[in-house]
């Protein structure tokens, strides 16, 4: 059967040439592609690429390499776990923490587990086991949920710099405009907004058609590395990729900034010398993970378009992306934040009393 709907398309299909694939033959015009031939492409990609090889760095094919980077994504991974289930332990034993702003960082140590966790695991398997093999489904289901948690945390990081300028710039006002209701509405459509956003880009990958280039060359299934095995033109995927991605990452960006400046410029006007430079370090600090995040995010995608611009590099900061921010959020938000430091500290101590 698969080798009937294979030799069918064949007569359907003009020969390859720079990706393209044209619906052709001898004797008449390019037709508009009809609701079986669109089934027949779906079928297709489903028995000529059943699954897909992730490559890794290019570059770094050797064991030593690997086994480096087995134990930096492993200890990595292992420390991303336990400071952010620190952070929602805490935050869930706690109800003097129950607050907007301790609700919106226990939301983003939710975001930072959950996100690191739909590529690390499969990055430490090829790493460490070379089980570099992904069904079709799984890498689809793994590039969905990486573009969706990735623009969740975009989102939310802009809710955080807004309840951070509302609480400073408006404190007065900032009891009635963020409580724990709205708050929680908010959050929601943080989550709902990011999971809605990669549908199209997600639905115009899915109609292409995957008939034999099966190596994707990236440690987890990213969209532009999967779009380029298709054996059809994907200018139009592309630049809707694009826009979508620059558009949740630079406005969100935008807003932070604006947010942070307008924070500054408030202290310096009410603070003294020492509360000054400590909003320096705090804004500083959070503006640094922000960019981190945002900034290579936004970097890799436009690299796409880049020529000549190195494969190891490019996959080097989507990675970097997906491990540094979360490993560092839980020490900006957790250890540098005194209520919830405070709060950590009678938890781990009431523990020990219950102990005994």
């Amino acid at each position: 059967m698969t080798h009937k709907i294979m030799a069918a398309i064949l007569r359907k299909c003009g020969k390859q040439d720079g990706g393209e694939m044209g619906w052709r033959n001898e004797t008449s015009p390019p037709s508009p592609l009809g609701g079986a031939e669109f089934l027949i492409i779906i079928m297709a990609n489903m028995s000529a690429v059943q699954q897909f090889i992730l490559v890794g760095f290019p570059g770094f094919q050797d064991r030593e390499s690997k086994l480096v980077f087995s134990i930096f994504f492993l200890v990595a991974y292992l420390l991303i776990c336990l400071g952010n289930l620190t952070i929602i332990a805490t935050f869930t034993l706690d109800e003097n923490l129950h607050k907007p702003m301790y609700v919106l960082i226990c939301n983003l140590a939710i975001l930072d587990i959950t996100f690191s966790s739909v590529t690390v695991p499969k990055l430490l398997a090829v790493f460490m086991f070379d089980f570099n093999m992904i069904p079709y489904a799984a890498c689809f289901m793994q590039l969905f949920f990486y573009l969706a948690l990735g623009t969740s945390e975009s989102f939310l990081l802009m809710l955080m710099a807004y309840d951070r300028f509302v609480a400073i710039c408006n404190p007065l006002l900032y009891p009635t405009i963020m409580t724990n209701k709205v708050i929680l509405k908010q959050i929601t459509l943080c989550w709902v907004g990011g999971l809605l956003t990669p549908v199209l880009p997600l639905i115009l990958a899915f109609r292409l058609p995957f008939c034999g280039p099966n190596k994707v060359v990236h440690c987890f299934c990213d969209h532009s590395s999967v779009l380029r095995l298709a054996c059809a033109d994907i200018l139009i995927n592309s630049y809707v990729a694009l826009t979508i991605a620059l558009s949740v990452l630079l406005i969100p960006l935008a807003y932070i900034v604006f947010s942070y400046t307008r924070i500054i410029a408030s202290v310096v006007k009410i603070a003294t010398s020492e509360g000054r430079l400590k909003a320096f370090s705090t804004c500083g600090t959070h503006l640094l993970v922000i960019c981190i995040f945002i900034l290579t995010a936004a970097g890799v995608y436009i690299s796409y378009r880049i020529p000549g611009t190195s494969e190891d590099i490019r996959i080097m900061a989507a990675v970097l992306q997906n491990v540094i921010p979360p490993l560092i959020n839980p020490i900006i938000y957790c250890l540098r934040t005194k209520e919830i430091r405070d709060s950590f500290v009678k938890t781990v101590k009431r523990g020990k009393l219950l102990s005994h």
